[in-house]
């Protein structure tokens, strides 16, 4: 089983792409589930179809669902919101008080991305591609297992024989597992979209790094809608086409030069008529993959963190694709680092054997955070 998530600035065509590589799937006799945890749905209509919260099949191997986050909150989470509150009043906490901690943002992502893993497990699918929201509301969904988790773990203690109490530690226990399937490189990988404009690509070397302090394995890049090739054409529209594809093809050097090495990049050009429909998906994935496997083959995944032994204690790298652009921060808390890059935090565990270290100070460059860690006296 593979589970491909595509995000990417809003408006760069991942539905599109993402509903293409589900329909090349398909057509080579792989069972494939494309759905849709996008709120602006528009799956249907890339395979001119209709679709609900139920999979339904699209063509030969091909099946296609949009999932429907409201309905999913207004039957799960506000049980359980409403058990929490009950607990956390029982506790001594006021009305109020116990109503602000019940208060989840981004829930509804959380239980789309359930839904996303009930239909893997469920389903007869060899592969589940998903066609996931723009790439910041992507990033809050990725970043909800670790958050939720932390959350119910601030929760005050509980007698965990309470009716409320199961209900705390299987949400909890479910939570845990999207995480961990979220960065199973073997199960889930992300593809990222973008169209070559230097603000678009400059969002997509973000999400690189963000999603790698996740943990979370990116094993390719799709640029797409680029300008035909003007060939031998003269006048006005073939010099506009001429320059226009030489600006894209100055974003995409850029890209190759600033970390995306180890990815597989691909390339698709601009349609003259919107794609709709099986066979101009599959003319779509023809350009995108070839004869070539949709899936990519193994996404290389590198250790987040390396250490090297050095004569004052001990260098730890961080391995994280940053630009000179960047804005890193660090710190020590307990015994994590605090990581921020370009606003995105996580606290990442210190091996065991390096927390009674001092942290000492740090660089960065193309290859992520060096940070000096001195050995106890």
């Amino acid at each position: 089983m593979r589970v491909l998530l595509f995000t990417g600035k809003g408006g760069v065509g991942k539905t599109t792409l993402a509903a293409a590589t589900g329909a090349c799937l398909a057509s080579r006799g792989r069972k494939t589930l494309v759905v849709s945890t996008d709120p602006a749905h528009s799956l249907a209509d890339a395979v001119g179809g209709t679709l609900t919260d139920e999979p339904s099949e699209v063509d030969s191997f091909l099946y296609g669902a949009q999932i429907d986050a409201r309905a999913l909150v207004d039957d799960a989470w506000d049980t359980l919101r409403g058990e929490l509150r009950t607990m956390l009043s029982g506790l001594g906490l006021d009305t109020l008080d116990a109503e602000e901690l019940t208060v989840l943002p981004g829930v509804d992502e959380l239980l789309s991305l359930g839904r996303v893993r009930r239909l893997a497990d469920e389903g007869p699918w060899e592969n589940v591609v998903v066609d996931c929201g723009p790439t910041a509301e992507t990033l809050r969904l990725l970043a909800l297992p670790e958050a939720v988790t932390g959350y119910l773990r601030r929760l005050p203690a509980r007698r965990s024989a309470t009716r409320v109490a199961r209900s705390v530690d299987a949400f909890a226990a479910h939570v845990e597992s999207l995480r961990a399937m979220l960065t199973d490189h073997e199960t889930t990988t992300v593809r990222l979209v973008l169209t070559p404009e230097r603000v678009v690509a400059a969002e997509t070397r973000r999400t690189l790094t963000a999603l790698a302090l996740r943990g979370i394995t990116v094993d390719g890049v799709i640029v797409n809608r680029m300008m035909p090739a003007a060939g031998w054409w003269r006048g006005t529209a073939a010099t506009w086409l001429r320059t226009r594809r030489a600006q894209q093809e100055q974003v995409v050097a850029e890209l190759r030069e600033s970390g995306l090495t180890g990815r597989t990049l691909r390339m698709v050009e601009h349609r003259a008529v919107e794609p709709v429909g099986m066979a101009a998906l599959l003319e779509i994935a023809e350009e995108l993959y070839g004869q070539e496997s949709p899936l990519l083959g193994e996404p290389e995944v590198t250790p987040l963190l390396r250490t090297t032994e050095v004569e004052a204690g001990v260098q730890l790298r961080v391995v994280l694709p940053l630009t000179r652009e960047s804005t890193v921060q660090l710190a020590r808390v307990d015994d994590d680092l605090a990581i921020t890059v370009d606003g995105f935090r996580r606290l990442v565990a210190l091996p065991e054997a390096l927390r009674p270290y001092t942290l000492t100070g740090a660089e960065s460059d193309a290859r992520g955070l060096l940070v000096h860690l001195e050995k106890p006296t």
